[in-house]
């Protein structure tokens, strides 16, 4: 039971105790052959653990007049190609984090002082980010996004682009970038095959701009080009991503839905989130019912649009606009019911929530010399599997994560 529940652990991913060949394939017979078992055996052990998170109140629920949903009684199974989760929620979509470093310097992003980089050899190559890719896609994701830190950065960008648009299974290739450099890589990033992209961009005030970012006034521009030229390529989607923070620019909310007015272009307003060294506090903080009053009282009613099950935002239509906006709203109104994610950074960390931080090595398992190429996806497929399948219902199972210190954004992968 332990040694399930450790998810091969022991053999696969300690680099202080060696293993012999001849134990590793004893051991990963026995464990070949009491994998299912042990699904059915740990049962009672989660059930009973999910029924105390819901009387802990970690598992949010409400009446369908409040749009929240109802966390589902958790079922411990899962299909062998796929990774659905002990609330049935299949998870399709993985961000990768391909990148720490950064052109920009964000408040909600990265502490003022700066971050403490992870050593280039625990880093995860780029030939082990497509390894890795190719896990995934055999269990079932079908959608890849590329974050950093600025992914723009990483020299094989390009190179990795193209090598995941190859692996079969994998439908869509997105990106998320600050923009600074966009209109100049562009027309690589669309050779390369890129499908989606996000700008994330929090004022249309030069001054501010530099306040936020710490970064010249100038670089505004640049990102301005950058969405302009999205907008005039052949990418499915052009999306731009606002962190709202009161006092800094909640007041440019409803210009930024103007830029909808004439652009297929889909502006998303963010709540301000908590992670480590981002200084956030309520008195920053401002719910998404209140971004909706301030932007009804200029264009008027807006009118909610269907999302997907597994939408991370609540999208609305402008009357007159050809674009649209959305709401993300992860602190007043979490949206985990639905969730269908999972994060790799680039340390080669496998986290099934942004805010839990249960975190699981993949880079270990795949630079593990015991292991044979066969071995070694093997454990990876299990390893994987089993910390999707102990994902908790809502934030990680956190209760208040407002006053839980995370990893800085940057170094898990926006």
């Amino acid at each position: 039971h332990y040694f399930i529940q450790s998810n091969l652990r022991t053999v696969g991913c300690c680099r202080s105790v060696p293993v012999e060949p001849s134990i590793m394939a004893l051991m990963k017979r026995i464990s070949s052959a009491i994998i299912p078992q042990s699904y059915q055996v740990c049962r009672h052990t989660i059930e009973s653990r999910a029924a105390a998170d819901a009387s802990s109140g970690v598992m949010t629920s409400s009446d369908a007049s409040s749009g929240h949903m109802t966390s589902p009684s958790p079922v411990a199974t899962q299909s062998q190609n796929k990774l659905v989760d002990s609330f049935k929620r299949p998870h399709s979509y993985l961000r990768i984090s391909i990148t720490e470093r950064c052109n920009l310097r964000c408040q909600y992003c990265m502490p003022l002082e700066g971050v403490e980089l992870t050593p280039k050899p625990e880093l995860l190559t780029t030939r082990e980010i497509v390894e890795l890719a190719q896990v995934f896609a055999g269990l079932g994701v079908t959608k890849i996004r590329l974050t950093g830190g600025e992914p723009l950065v990483n020299k094989d960008v390009i190179y990795l682009i193209e090598s995941l648009k190859q692996i079969e299974g994998i439908d869509c290739v997105a990106l998320t970038t600050n923009g600074l450099t966009l209109a100049r890589s562009l027309p690589d990033l669309l050779k390369a095959g890129l499908d989606n992209v996000n700008v994330s961009l929090d004022t249309l005030i030069p001054q501010k701009f530099s306040f936020v970012s710490r970064r010249p006034e100038s670089g505004l521009k640049k990102v301005l080009k950058g969405i302009e030229a999205a907008l005039a390529s052949p990418l499915k989607s052009v999306k731009v991503n606002t962190v709202v923070m009161k006092g800094v620019n909640d007041d440019e909310i409803q210009d930024f839905v103007r830029l909808t007015k004439n652009d297929p272009l889909s502006v998303r307003f963010l709540e301000f989130m908590p992670f480590a060294g981002n200084s956030w506090s309520n008195r920053k903080f401002i719910p998404y019912t209140a971004q909706i009053e301030a932007i009804e009282q200029r264009y008027g009613k807006l009118t909610r649009l269907r999302d997907e099950a597994s939408s991370t935002s609540m999208n609305y239509s402008v009357e007159g606009h050809v674009g649209n906006i959305g709401f993300i709203s992860s602190m007043s109104r979490n949206f985990c019911g639905g969730c269908n994610r999972l994060r790799l950074t680039h340390d080669g960390m496998l986290k099934v929530c942004l805010f839990g931080k249960d975190e699981v090595s993949l880079r270990d398992i795949l630079r593990n010399t015991s292991l044979s190429q066969e071995e070694a996806h093997d454990v990876l497929c299990d390893v994987i599997r089993s910390a999707v399948l102990r994902k908790k219902f809502s934030h990680g199972g956190l209760e208040g994560i407002q006053s839980e210190l995370h990893r800085p954004m940057i170094l898990i992968g926006g």
